[in-house]
């Protein structure tokens, strides 16, 4: 049985290029290499394309880019279905594992560009993927499907210039402090600030609205933070629930990748019937966005009356050492290489053709 190409597409021109790099660089190692012929694709922090072909060790902190590599891109022209060299090399590939994290590739910007070029590829089509990424779309689609979340409200840089006073006006009445602050499309909690009272919401806004031209704010909720892992196309599953434990006052970026006293608890300690609603909900919102493929579905679970509300969809959720998407599938007996193969095999039986 011949090997199939594999693409692993990494970096991007993101602020989560760095844990790109480092998702990249753990699916390289655990990979099957007697199943697939593996091409490393790197995206640089501008946007340029290289076919990487050196030791994967100098992936993180951007060493790589140090390392032999060549000009190269994937394609939209499906009569070549892969990647074109600066020499004039073409790679047919059978599928693309994108493990772009963040704008520019986890919000259907990429995934736009592989179904052009017909190739097959891991994770949710463009569509879905850009719906998850952006949290206002996110939230009126639950809105809509009847999937409980948290009260919310979101506007963009030029409603909040045109009439600053209004759009805080509006979130204070609807919302109540403390109020979460987020850029509409941004990932691994980037630009995310917590606002207790005026003063802080302008400048939470500010924050928000360097990383998106659109912010979305939601009530704060008292409660447990947990994330399910779900995989397939049109009958997914739901692994584990693991439930977090910020070493800050929330969960965002330099607690989640730098602060070692942030704890993960597999399985979420809540009761096991609490776990399998939360199961319920993840597969309910998943379907709703179109999700195909795998994404981290997470949720609060409130203090006082055990709510389970929706919080976010990750369609491309971390896959570094301390990721969750990948340890919760470990907890119900999948391996990360099983794991990984079953992610490549969704891509090819969905096919190019989307």
């Amino acid at each position: 049985m011949s090997k199939k190409t594999i693409a692993i597409l990494f970096g991007g021109a993101s602020s989560e290029h760095e844990i790109s790099c480092i998702s990249a660089h753990s699916i390289l190692s655990n990979i099957d290499r007697n199943k697939y012929d593996i091409v490393a694709m790197g995206i640089t922090k501008n946007g340029e394309w290289y076919l990487y072909e050196d030791d994967i060790e100098l992936l993180p902190d951007d060493k790589w880019l140090n390392g032999k590599k060549r000009k190269a891109y994937i394609t939209p022209d499906s009569s070549v279905g892969g990647i074109v060299t600066e020499d004039g090399e073409t790679i047919k590939l059978d599928a693309v594992f994108p493990v772009l994290h963040g704008k520019n590739g986890e919000d259907g910007t990429v995934q736009g560009l592989l179904q052009l070029a017909q190739i097959p590829f891991v994770g949710c089509d463009a569509t879905s993927s850009g719906s998850c990424m952006d949290k206002a779309v996110t939230n009126a689609v639950a809105d809509a499907f009847g999937i409980d979340q948290a009260k919310w409200c979101s506007f963009t840089k030029y409603e909040y210039n045109k009439d600053t006073d209004s759009c805080i006006d509006n979130a204070e009445k609807k919302l109540g402090y403390p109020i979460f602050v987020k850029p509409a499309n941004a990932g691994s909690s980037v630009g995310i600030s917590k606002a207790h009272n005026r003063e802080e919401l302008k400048a939470g806004i500010d924050k928000a609205l360097k990383e998106d031209k659109k912010v979305v704010l939601e009530e704060f909720i008292e409660g447990f933070e947990v994330e399910c892992a779900v995989l397939g196309n049109d009958e997914p599953i739901a692994a584990e629930v693991g439930q977090v434990v910020a070493a800050a006052e929330f969960y965002d970026f330099d607690a989640k990748y730098n602060n070692p006293k942030s704890e993960l608890h597999i399985p979420a300690l809540i009761s096991p019937e609490k776990r399998e609603e939360v199961k319920e909900a993840a597969l309910r919102a998943y379907k709703a966005l179109g999700c195909e493929g795998m994404s981290r579905c997470d949720f609060f679970v409130t203090k006082k009356d055990q709510r389970v509300l929706m919080n976010e969809i990750n369609t491309i959720p971390g896959q570094t050492s301390i990721s969750m998407y990948p340890k919760l599938f470990e907890a119900v007996g999948v391996p990360y290489a099983e794991l990984i193969d079953r992610l490549i095999d969704l891509a090819i039986q969905r096919g190019g053709k989307i």
